[in-house]
């Protein structure tokens, strides 16, 4: 009996620890909380997309605010999609590791998005956002490894 909790529990621990190649809450599949990826690039702003235009990309769910949104990503989901699939960049950078990102917290850097853990975070990424993508970009591909085994 003892070594089949030991497998139950080896088991749960290594879902657990998994990461998806997109950035989601635990207990939803939105990508960025639901908020419009397009909208950052079209409006400037971080705007709450609509259940009604949405798609799934990449093992997520995303929420568009306009069907021409909608349109949009499905044309030209990676140049909509945020880098480092929506976790925090400053996280990516200096921890070489995932972190949860606000989805309210985002800059766009040569037509790229990016997202932070909050609001301190984003200012402690904004002081060398360069230096900082130049760093994570470096580290993602290790990170990334994980999601084609």
């Amino acid at each position: 009996m003892k070594w089949l909790i030991s497998i139950c529990l080896t088991c749960f621990s290594m879902i657990a620890l998994a990461q998806a190649p997109i950035s989601t809450s635990f207990f939803s599949n939105k990508a960025l909380d639901g908020y419009d990826t397009v909208a950052y690039f079209t409006q400037g702003q971080a705007i709450k997309g609509n259940p009604e235009w949405s798609t799934n990309y990449k093992g997520a769910e995303w929420h568009f605010s306009k069907v021409e949104h909608l349109q949009m990503f499905l044309k030209e989901p990676e140049k909509y999609a945020p880098q480092y699939g929506g976790y925090c960049a400053w996280g990516v950078s200096t921890k070489s590791d995932f972190a949860p990102s606000d989805a309210t917290q985002w800059a766009i850097i040569k037509d790229k998005l990016y997202l932070n853990y909050n609001e301190k975070v984003k200012q402690r990424w904004s002081e060398n956002p360069l230096k900082h993508i130049q760093i994570a970009d470096e580290n993602w591909p290790a990170l990334t490894r994980e999601f084609s085994e």
